[in-house]
């Protein structure tokens, strides 16, 4: 008889695009979804958490065709509900929970979300599958007052977070001055007009020379193969350049510049009146050039939006990992988009909202030296006797019920060494250390392990003599001495 082949064991492994996040990543991001909650908050904005599954009907933007029914979402088939996906930003959640209880809610409704979403996208350096995003929006507004808000309010949620002015932008354009600078151009065509868009797309890749080249005939690209243009004439790709390049000197020399890029159009004279009234909103509430302007160069998911975007940038240098120095870049988009909601009621409903990166502005603080490093661990309840096991809980518990992180030993305790190791894994400022000896006379020993680590580094003998980093304390002042040596590493 044949013998019976064992199951082969799984492998330990994360499936592509996704990652585990420990201790530290964990704390630090919580702290962050905390901090950006209050200022949410402190704007009006509620809370909402809405279901990570929607059906693909509702998510829209990458509803799956037939052939494909998992393109570009994490889908499956449901029995109930046909076709469901986990969802792939905040935004379409949004739409589908106002339409099913615009009736229960306020008008505006203004609400934030924080949570994961997940995509279906060939992951890469820094890309998942799985990210956080933390948004806020307002739907059933139509005064660009509410767009005003919102750059406000992510200024203010950057500089919460640790982002000082000057190391950050929260830059503002307006789709609707790109619709005037397509009529002027007399573009009827879709086709030719999305050529346009996807060319302006890639301004701040290519700059103006490279836009110029393949809004005509095309251009070389870094690699030498030649990229097709749109292939317009010098003149119909004028108000593009125009407008692209009419960033003044400040809002007013801006706002008149893109007046003559749009040149008679209805739509686009309505948004630039947007964008002034915008910079006057700001102006008024302080929020100068320096921390929010207007720049037409802001071009990304226009085709997304209907009237104002915005951009929050950080503006200071990293090192990249062959050790170049470059901007960080984007860590937050948004805009206005009116007809998200219209595709469950049949009806416009302006709405507006932004979108932080939450990952992204981790990684930001940690490359500053704002976060990071290890946290520092519980304090670690020695055991010298397992017979005295509720002596060493009584000490844990009076450590926690005065507010101090304290946990005890629950390893082999044979080893008292290997007790010390694991305290020092787990990054413990202190340990303590009751031994038969200690408990006949009423004491305690409370060794201050960041001290002793450091000592050991580098303390010459007399130093050691001088500093020592075990200390003996009756029992009774377990938690003065405990806090006592806390206070001098916070």
């Amino acid at each position: 008889m044949a013998k019976e082949k064992k199951a082969p064991r799984p492998r330990a492994q994360t499936p592509k695009g996704f990652r585990d996040y420990f201790g530290t990543e964990v704390t630090e991001r919580a702290h962050m979804l905390h901090t950006i909650a209050g200022v949410y908050h402190r704007y009006g904005f509620e809370a909402l958490e809405s279901s990570a599954v929607e059906t693909v009907e509702a998510l829209g933007k990458f509803l799956p065709d037939v052939d494909r029914p998992n393109e570009g979402v994490f889908a499956w088939e449901d029995d109930d509900d046909g076709w469901v996906a986990l969802r792939y930003d905040l935004t379409a959640p949004l739409a589908r929970v106002y339409a099913q209880h615009r009736n229960d809610l306020p008008t505006p409704y203004r609400r934030y979300a924080m949570g994961p979403v997940w995509r279906n996208e060939k992951p890469g350096p820094g890309r998942f599958r799985q990210f956080y995003q933390c948004d806020a929006d307002t739907v059933g507004a139509p005064s660009v007052a509410a767009d005003a808000e919102i750059c406000a309010m992510l200024s203010d949620t950057l500089e919460e977070v640790g982002i000082p002015r000057g190391d950050y932008l929260v830059r503002v354009n307006n789709r609707k001055v790109l619709n005037g600078v397509l009529e002027t151009m007399g573009l009827s065509d879709d086709a030719q007009q999305q050529a346009v868009l996807r060319t302006i797309d890639k301004f701040d890749k290519v700059g103006e020379s490279g836009v110029r080249e393949l809004l005509g005939k095309g251009r070389l690209d870094a690699s030498g193969a030649y990229i097709d243009g749109v292939g317009l004439s010098d003149d119909q790709a004028a108000p593009v350049l125009a407008f692209l390049t009419s960033k003044g000197t400040d809002a007013a020399a801006t706002l008149a510049n893109l007046r003559a890029a749009i040149g008679g159009s209805a739509v686009g004279a309505e948004g630039v009146d947007e964008l002034e009234e915008i910079a006057t909103l700001l102006d008024a509430g302080g929020y100068g050039s320096s921390r929010i302007e207007i720049d037409p160069s802001v071009v990304r998911g226009l085709g997304y939006y209907t009237g104002p975007v915005f951009e929050a940038e950080l503006t200071f240098e990293i090192l990249d990992e062959k050790g170049r120095k470059r901007q960080f870049g984007s860590v937050s988009g948004g805009g206005r988009y009116d007809d998200l909601v219209k595709r469950f009621t049949g009806q416009s409903v302006p709405a507006t909202g932004v979108s932080i990166g939450v990952d992204r502005l981790l990684a930001a603080l940690r490359a500053k030296g704002r976060i990071g490093g290890t946290a520092q661990g519980p304090v670690v309840v020695t055991v010298m006797d397992k017979a005295r096991m509720a002596d060493y809980q009584a000490m844990v518990a009076e450590l926690r019920n005065n507010g101090i992180r304290a946990e005890v030993y629950l390893g082999n305790p044979k080893n008292f060494g290997n007790q010390l190791k694991y305290a020092d894994k787990r990054e413990s400022p202190v340990a303590v250390i009751e031994g038969g000896d200690e408990k006949e006379r009423g004491v305690v020993q409370i060794k201050d392990l960041i001290l002793g680590a450091k000592l050991a580094q580098s303390a010459s003998l007399e130093e050691w003599k001088e500093r020592p980093s075990q200390y003996e304390v009756p029992r009774d002042q377990l938690v003065a001495k405990v806090r006592e040596i806390l206070s001098q590493w916070a």
